[in-house]
């Protein structure tokens, strides 16, 4: 049986609708009849060519978050039934088959069944921001209840659902965004700010007293994971999903405080901890049946013969939320 699915042949290329056989789930796999795709700023940079840490050779099918309808079940596959709404981040690296296809052969670890109230292109916009909130502000800082946290680009798409995680779990949140984007933070619970007219002194002084935030979660990198490091508190921690760069460790150190980074990517790629994903993902469906968390989803509607658009308008900046492909 045959499917059809998008392929880039080419960096920077056209997407090409193209016919190849329907996969086949192996040993502890699912197959996955794909209804929506979330697409990622990463998506856009494998397409570019400029994510090698993604090893995804070409030709490849793009696409790293899914929601879908189980098809069939490989052997020793439990807990799910054909017929389930699932979601997840299952692929789209590392050569593996990208979510911008009718089907998708997923190791069931990487899945948990979909949010009853969301559709499936809100559940396809969440997972890959989710575990990158998830891995940083539990795995990593362990944010507790009373604990203030900034996060950095509160309205972006990592940055959106960190807010609403780090609120869930009972922390006092501020969160950074430009002027257009403070009512959206407000509207989360979370107290906005204003970084393009505080500095890093002014806003520390206003929202803390001075003494820095006990965890700052940075999703943007650059300049900003240095005010990052000069905004967290004496033996508070920093976490950051793009520390790529190079920084002085002298305001961190000063502090007595600890960074950690995220590599959201590591268990697609290595194959290690997949189940930790599956774990994540199912804590968010609880989060979002309880109404604590929500993903923000860009209007404009694609569908597989539109998808380059959709590439195109999140390349652009202009997407005012995830955008997500409809598949099915």
């Amino acid at each position: 049986m045959s499917m059809q699915a998008l392929v880039l042949r080419a960096h920077n290329g056209p997407l090409e609708l193209t016919e190849m056989p329907r996969p086949v789930p192996a040993t502890g796999e699912v197959l996955v009849r794909v209804a929506a795709a979330g697409l990622n700023p990463l998506d856009t940079k494998i397409r570019a060519g400029a994510a090698a840490h993604a090893r995804h050779p070409l030709p490849l099918v793009p696409g790293i978050d899914m929601a879908g309808v189980v098809e069939a079940l490989g052997a020793g596959v439990d807990g799910f039934e054909v017929g389930d709404e699932v979601y997840g981040m299952t692929g789209g690296v590392g050569g593996m088959q990208g979510s911008l296809a009718q089907y998708q052969a997923v190791d069931a670890d990487l899945l948990a069944l979909k949010p009853a109230n969301l559709s499936m292109r809100e559940a396809a916009s969440m997972p890959l921001g989710f575990i990158t909130a998830y891995s940083g502000i539990v795995d990593r800082a362990n944010l507790q209840a009373g604990h203030t946290a900034l996060i950095q680009g509160g309205a972006g798409g990592v940055g959106y659902l960190a807010v609403q995680l780090a609120k869930a779990l009972g922390a006092q949140v501020f969160a950074t965004a430009g002027a257009g984007d403070r009512a959206l933070i407000a509207a989360l619970g979370a107290t906005p700010i204003d970084y393009r007219t505080q500095t890093v002194e002014q806003y520390v002084a206003a929202a803390t007293g001075g003494m820095g935030f006990d965890l700052v979660f940075d999703s943007v990198g650059g300049a900003t994971l240095d005010a990052s490091l000069a905004a967290v508190r004496h033996s508070g921690h920093v976490v950051s999903a793009l520390g790529w760069g190079t920084h002085a460790l002298a305001p961190l150190s000063f502090r007595e405080a600890s960074y950690s980074g995220v590599f959201t990517l590591h268990a697609l790629l290595s194959g290690e901890r997949r189940a930790h994903h599956g774990e994540m993902l199912r804590f968010a469906t609880r989060l979002a049946e309880e109404g604590k968390l929500a993903p923000r989803v860009d209007p404009q509607r694609y569908g597989l013969e539109t998808a380059l658009q959709g590439f195109e308008r999140l390349s652009a900046g202009s997407a005012r939320g995830r955008i997500v492909v409809e598949v099915d």
